[in-house]
This record gives structure tokens, C-alpha cells and sequence, in this order.
């Protein structure tokens, strides 16, 4: 009966009891830690700190026609462009405003349905 609880065999149980004991401790400190760190922080906004809506009222969104707007060319010399000279809007606002519309008799998309062109 003695002979079960020999040296290497209860070394392992005082190990994983050990490595048992450390993670627990680590993870009352992670939390004491946590709880430390939340009490400096600034709570929240009280209602008068809310964000308001402007005056003028809600902001709306414009639309407009928008096309691709030309790569600027290098010099002949063979220098290159550099980021800055790109630019960083691939569009530009178009000139004509109007917006495209489909075409009389077609469907409209592939597989739509109906007709199509004849």
C-alpha cells in the first residue's frame, strides 16, 4: 500500500497541484489588476456631456456623379511620381450631373428577366 505513493508518482501530484495553485494566483492578480485599472479610468458621460444635434438639423448626404480622374503623366526624362503628386481621390466630380438611365427594352441586368433587346 506504501509502495503506490512512492517519490516520482507523488512528485507529479505536487506538481500539477503546484502549476494548479500558481494559475489561480495569476488569475486573482489579472483580476485585482483589471479592477484597479477601472477605478482610474473617467466613468461615463453624464447626460448633459451627450453629443447634440447642430442647430441647422441633422446632416444629410449629397450625391453626385462621380468619374475616374486621369493618373498624371510622368516627364519625359523618366522621373517618377511620387504619392504625394497622385493625389488621393481616384474620381472626380463630373461635369454632367445627369444621372445614366437603362436603355428603352432592355432587361435591365443579366438574367433579369423579360425580353431584353430584340
Amino acid at each position: 500500500m506504501y509502495e503506490a505513493a512512492s517519490g516520482a508518482q507523488i512528485f507529479g501530484y505536487i506538481a500539477i497541484l503546484a502549476v494548479g495553485v500558481v494559475c489561480v494566483a495569476g488569475l486573482i492578480y489579472a483580476f485585482r489588476l483589471g479592477v484597479k485599472v477601472r477605478r482610474r479610468e473617467p466613468g461615463p458621460p453624464r447626460p448633459e456631456e451627450q453629443p447634440r444635434m447642430p442647430a441647422s438639423g441633422p446632416v444629410r448626404e449629397t450625391r453626385e456623379v462621380r468619374e475616374p480622374d486621369e493618373v498624371p503623366r510622368a516627364g519625359d526624362d523618366g522621373e517618377r511620381l511620387t504619392p504625394h503628386q497622385l493625389g488621393n481621390v481616384g474620381t472626380k466630380r463630373a461635369d454632367d450631373q445627369s444621372r445614366s438611365r437603362w436603355s428603352s427594352g432592355s432587361s435591365g441586368s443579366f438574367g433579369g428577366g423579360g425580353g431584353g433587346r430584340t
